[in-house]
């Protein structure tokens, strides 16, 4: 008999492990988010919750790819909530091929339907709205955004202390037009994820900014992470469409600065400039970044050399 009443607690201790490990854990969503999924139809609402949760496992390579696979799917079903942030994938180039067509037509379709937050990024954004994705239209495979740098391993290995820059990143760099795995590429270089990093330079967070930096793109405390990521932001942008999207020659200016870029044609000649490059390329290989012709004019040697 004790033996019976034993072997029955062990079941059920292996079966209550088996729901826990099953069922997503209400604690990685937020409560306005458990708002929207009750409010979607039950097949839609776990459709919603397997994307999220994948979307936000860092060490899961193709994480964000299967969400937009379950966006899409939702999408199928009518959800605006799905649409939106399949839309984000595609605006920020995560899982999917970045594509700001795309994006702004996932916007509109969510925003017909009442979707706030889609309303406001077509408010926000000058988005060119066209055919929604094949996926959403029929049962096809989105495809998959191009290779990861190192970048995406370095990430998934970041303590859980520091992942919340990784959100801030995110949202911040989104709205400059300017890839978050960029940003984030130089901010793994330059102060290793710490909000309070001072170099002898008297360089300052996050993204190191020297206080002229900050003083020009109106940074007022550069150890507030938030400040300090709107300007180190604002300058890659602006360095961005200086060098017309030149990844390589941007990222040197923001370590050597334009001028000494201009001076030599090209990546300086300064040891520690080449090695960071190195660095923060390794990490983020793609070598051309969209730009915005409008923040600035090109660089004189670019005018010069085309």
């Amino acid at each position: 008999m004790l033996k019976e009443r034993v072997v029955d607690g062990i079941k059920r201790a292996l079966f209550a492990v088996l729901v826990i490990t099953a069922t997503p854990a209400r604690a990685e969503f937020s409560q306005q988010e458990l708002e929207v999924f009750d409010n979607e139809p039950p097949v839609v609402a776990e459709l919603l919750k397997r994307a999220v949760s994948a979307e936000r496992d860092l060490k899961n390579a193709e994480g964000e790819w299967q969400a937009a696979k379950l966006y899409c799917e939702a999408s199928r079903h009518g959800s605006a909530e799905a649409q939106f942030r399949l839309g984000m994938l595609y605006a920020t180039g995560k899982g999917v091929p970045a594509n700001r067509d795309l994006a702004a037509s996932l916007f509109v379709a969510a925003s017909m339907h009442g979707h706030a937050e889609s309303q406001k990024m077509l408010e926000t954004l000058e988005l060119a709205a066209g055919d929604l994705p094949p996926c959403v239209l029929t049962a096809a495979t989105p495809e998959k955004a191009p290779p990861k740098g190192e970048i995406d391993s370095y990430i998934a290995n970041l303590p859980a202390s520091k992942r919340w820059i990784v959100r801030l990143v995110d949202t911040i760099a989104s709205w400059h037009k300017v890839d978050p795995k960029l940003v984030l590429s130089i901010i793994s270089v330059e102060s290793d994820f710490s909000a309070s990093a001072r170099s002898n330079q008297q360089a300052q967070g996050l993204m190191q900014l020297i206080p002229d930096t900050a003083e020009r793109f109106n940074v007022k405390n550069a150890y507030n992470a938030s400040q300090n990521i709107k300007g180190g932001v604002a300058y890659l942008r602006w360095l961005l469409a200086y060098f017309e999207g030149d990844v390589s020659l941007a990222v040197a200016a923001y370590n050597a600065g334009e001028g000494a870029v201009n001076k030599y044609k090209g990546i300086p000649p300064y040891a520690e400039t080449r090695q960071y490059v190195q660095k923060v390329r390794a990490r983020y290989p793609l070598p051309r970044h969209p730009f915005d012709v409008k923040v600035t004019e090109p660089s004189p040697f670019l005018k010069r050399r085309g």
